[in-house]
């Protein structure tokens, strides 16, 4: 969507906001009879037997950036091809700043929203937390954020996967292909979720060739095109052959490595278009999954506040929230089979990721030789440190 097109269709909402409030009287005798349906009334079948439920999904960015944003807006996409009921709206490249909140409240007193999704990480605190105390009978699911129970509204719920299992598996491949261990990840802020993302790859990569190294580059947003080429280029300078990377849109980073020669692993989604050269596999999000799981719950009347859909919803490879994308022709036949390897036993619980012996890169011991922490470890949410082997510093 054009700066232009959002910012007349927020004008719109906010005009018709204007109206709600001094025609009140008049407009809700509209409204009832009408198909839009109120707050209030949970907005369709979830509380009392309409047939739609509205469901409002917010991006960050374009819904097209082969990346964070495209993979939330195709699983939202299969959500209502999967689950008869939903009514889906749809708003792109929404800041996060107070500009989500207005969106979340035109949503909500506008098109009827009873569920929401607003997807980046940023839209949490304070925006979700301050529309959900004001809307108690709205659902807000994020993506990412931490619920916590007698902290957070009732009406907030947390998902999100634990896609550094993929990227694990992606480090795997990235080990065999790079002929020195020169690994390369371009990332955006170092909240957890990348850190752990960072630590992953390197881990994985570190497990088939004991001296490979992960230089990081941090941008300082999540969609920095200049500064993701120009971080590409100087590790390409600098002699790093696998690239991969944790920004909203990996485009630039893909297509900027392809042009250098070098390999690539993707995020997010499949990249796999951008470089049909050097693209060895990528981790990618599965929400098609999550999204229907939780729609069929909410058309069958189930909500965060009764207990009937949980307030922490977490998942890896094995319960499909996550998955590779496929290899590339680049890729040799050993890599293949040792990554294969690694993602079974990943699924089957047989490889714990983060296990002592354990260091940071600046020399402190994360765990000990006899410790581990599971995937699910709410400890890993924490994450604020670099494992030994990548170059860098939070």
């Amino acid at each position: 969507m054009s700066d232009r097109n959002r910012s007349f269709r927020l004008s719109r909402r906010q005009v018709m906001r204007g109206l709600l409030a001094t025609s009140a009287f008049g407009l809700t005798g509209k409204l009832s009879t009408g198909c839009a349906q109120s707050p209030s009334n949970g907005g369709g079948a979830a509380s009392g037997g309409a047939e739609e439920v509205v469901v409002g999904f917010i991006y960050v960015g374009p819904r097209d950036d082969f990346g964070y944003n495209q993979a939330h807006a195709e699983g939202a996409a299969a959500m209502v091809a999967n689950v008869p009921g939903i009514r889906l709206i749809e708003e792109a490249s929404v800041p996060e700043t107070t500009a989500v909140a207005e969106t979340m409240r035109s949503m909500i007193e506008i098109d009827g929203a009873s569920v929401l999704f607003p997807t980046s990480f940023g839209y949490f605190d304070p925006h979700i937390l301050t529309l959900a105390t004001e809307f108690p009978e709205v659902q807000f699911f994020h993506a990412g954020g931490l619920y916590q129970e007698g902290v957070h509204p009732p009406n907030v719920g947390s998902y999100f996967g634990y896609i550094d299992e993929a990227q694990y598996v992606a480090g795997v491949v990235a080990g065999h292909m790079s002929p020195t261990g020169r690994l390369g990840f371009v990332a955006a802020k170092p909240i957890p979720q990348l850190l752990r993302n960072v630590n992953s790859f390197t881990l994985g990569a570190r497990s088939v060739n004991p001296a490979a190294t992960t230089q990081v580059i941090f941008t300082g947003d999540w969609s920095m095109p200049v500064k993701e080429a120009e971080a590409t280029n100087s590790m390409a300078d600098q002699g790093i052959e696998v690239i991969t990377c944790h920004v909203d849109s990996p485009k630039v980073v893909i297509e900027t490595a392809e042009r250098r020669g070098l390999f690539t692993s993707g995020y997010h989604a499949d990249q796999s278009p951008l470089a049909p050269q050097g693209y060895l596999t990528g981790a990618e999000w599965d929400w098609s999954s999550i999204y229907t799981a939780l729609a069929q719950d909410i058309m069958a009347g189930k909500t965060l506040m009764d207990g009937g859909i949980p307030h922490i919803l977490r998942g890896g490879l094995a319960d499909n929230f996550c998955r590779l994308s496929p290899y590339g022709p680049a890729v040799s036949e050993e890599a293949k089979a040792d990554a294969d390897a690694a993602a079974a036993a990943i699924k089957s619980g047989e490889l714990v990721i983060y296990e002592g012996p354990l260091m940071t890169n600046t020399g402190s011991e994360v765990l000990g030789a006899n410790a581990q922490l599971k995937i699910d470890d709410v400890e890993l949410e924490k994450m604020d440190y670099f494992v030994e082997g990548v170059i860098g510093s939070i």
